[in-house]
C-alpha cells in the first residue's frame, strides 16, 4: 500500500514537473486586471488567460489585447490594446486616429467599435515607429497610462503575450460575498 501511495505521489509529481510547470512558464499564464484602462470591456479584477507563445509564432495584430511590461516600469504588468504597428506613423488629430503604413502617403483614419461609442480627448500628436515598436492605448483613454504618456513605442520584446480569455470570476465572487448596502 505504502509502495502505492508513493508511487501515485511521484506521477503527481512528474506531471506537475515536466507538465504543468512547462505550459504555465512558456505557453499560458494568468493574470488579473487591476484599474480602469481597459473599461468598458476589462473590469478590474476580470482574470485574464493570456497566450504567450501566440505572440513568438504570430506577430501581434492590430486592435489585439496584450499583457506586457512597459518601457516606464519594468516591475509591473500593463494590458493594452494595439493600435500601432511596426513601422507605422500613429497621427492622433481631432480625437481620431490615423496610421500612415509604410510606402503609403496617405493616413487612414482607424474605426475603434470596441469603444462602444465612447469619446475621448486626445492630444493632437505623431509617432512613428521602428522595426520592432508597437504603439499601445488603453479602452478607456481617459485613465490610460500607455504610449501616449510615456511619449515612448512599446518594444516587441516587452510583450508578454495575448490575451485570449476573459473570466469576470473574482468580481462575481466579491459581488457575492459583499453584504448589501442599504
Amino acid at each position: 500500500m505504502f509502495k502505492e501511495i508513493l508511487s501515485t505521489l511521484i506521477e503527481l509529481f512528474l506531471i506537475f514537473v515536466f507538465v504543468f510547470i512547462p505550459i504555465r512558464l512558456f505557453i499560458f499564464e494568468p493574470f488579473i486586471v487591476i484599474g480602469e484602462s481597459m473599461k468598458p470591456n476589462f473590469d478590474e479584477s476580470d482574470y485574464l488567460i493570456v497566450c504567450k507563445i501566440c505572440t513568438k509564432l504570430k506577430k501581434p495584430e492590430r486592435f489585439e489585447v496584450i499583457v506586457f511590461i512597459p518601457p516606464v516600469d519594468k516591475k509591473k504588468y500593463y494590458i493594452k490594446r494595439i493600435i500601432g504597428l511596426p513601422n507605422e506613423k500613429v497621427i492622433i488629430k481631432d480625437n481620431n486616429i490615423f496610421i500612415l503604413k509604410p510606402n503609403s502617403s496617405q493616413p487612414i483614419k482607424i474605426s475603434e467599435p470596441y469603444l462602444k461609442g465612447e469619446r475621448f480627448y486626445m492630444e493632437d500628436t505623431e509617432f512613428s515607429l521602428g522595426s520592432d515598436e508597437y504603439f499601445v492605448l488603453g479602452d478607456n483613454r481617459d485613465e490610460s497610462f500607455d504610449s501616449r504618456k510615456w511619449n515612448k513605442p512599446l518594444k516587441e520584446k516587452d510583450i508578454v503575450g495575448k490575451v485570449i480569455f476573459k473570466v469576470g470570476l473574482f468580481k462575481k465572487l466579491i459581488n457575492i460575498l459583499r453584504p448589501n448596502n442599504i
